[in-house]
């Protein structure tokens, strides 16, 4: 049976990284395509990357968390029953990436002073204000050959590594903090205790025609199941639910 999984942050720190890895994500997927006809999408999501980026110090937080990921992967070298050639190529891409990191100037900035990228980031900021009849400078570079068009989107993307590799290799660890155990509610309502969390996953099989909303912080969440409704848009779904979570 398959299963949709669902996300949801604990800590602003953590909304920032699955934020930045959905748009990094939706990026790189426009160059599987005609870059013409996705470039909204690239645009949009290569614009919100640099405002995140811009209002939030990223950089410092990956920073620390590649330090603790060091630590952690130091102490777990010494259990004899770990996987030393996969334990010794994370910890040889953790201290890489933390040294890029803070050795490097924020390679991102260049992206702000690009003319092109600036003249669109002011029409794309206004809504319904990147049609092509308002940016004609947009529709000539679209007509370019697609190799140019598409070795400057990845050039782009390119100043983005850094943050984009860092961001992968914290996330997949802290995702692998907690495997997945099942939990039945009967009245499609669960909470616990947060303490010392920052990430929760939940798995529902995609047969059931109920999906969660989370809320919640550092100390404590709750799930519930809602319906989709008509009339109302969603109501709450009082039937018992099993499905699988993950505290992380």
């Amino acid at each position: 049976m398959t299963s949709i999984l669902y996300e949801h942050p604990l800590n602003e720190r953590i909304r920032n990284y699955l934020k930045l890895e959905q748009l990094f994500a939706q990026a790189s997927d426009c160059l599987q395509y005609n870059i013409v006809s996705s470039h909204s999408v690239f645009f949009n999501a290569l614009f919100a990357i640099l405002d995140t980026l811009e209002r939030n110090d990223i950089r410092g937080d990956l920073i620390k968390d590649l330090e603790k990921l060091e630590q952690s992967l130091v102490i777990w070298s010494q259990n004899p029953d770990i996987d030393s050639a996969a334990l010794e190529d994370n910890l040889q891409k953790t201290v890489q990436l933390s040294s890029k990191l803070k050795v490097h100037s924020a390679l991102w900035l260049q992206l702000k002073a690009d003319k092109f990228l600036t003249s669109l980031k002011q029409r794309f900021a206004i809504q319904g204000g990147s049609s092509l009849f308002d940016l004609p400078q947009l529709q000539f570079w679209l007509n370019q050959p697609s190799a140019k068009v598409e070795e400057e989107c990845r050039y782009w993307l390119s100043l983005l590594e850094q943050i984009k590799a860092a961001l992968s290799l914290n996330l997949m660890f802290i995702r692998q903090r907690s495997a997945f155990e099942e939990i039945t509610t009967d009245s499609g309502f669960y909470q616990d205790n947060g303490e010392g969390l920052i990430l929760i996953r939940i798995k529902v099989p995609d047969n059931y025609p109920v999906y969660p909303t989370i809320s919640g912080n550092r100390f404590r969440y709750s799930i519930r199941f809602m319906m989709p409704c008509n009339e109302t848009g969603r109501k709450y779904s009082k039937q018992a639910t099993t499905f699988h979570l993950a505290r992380c």
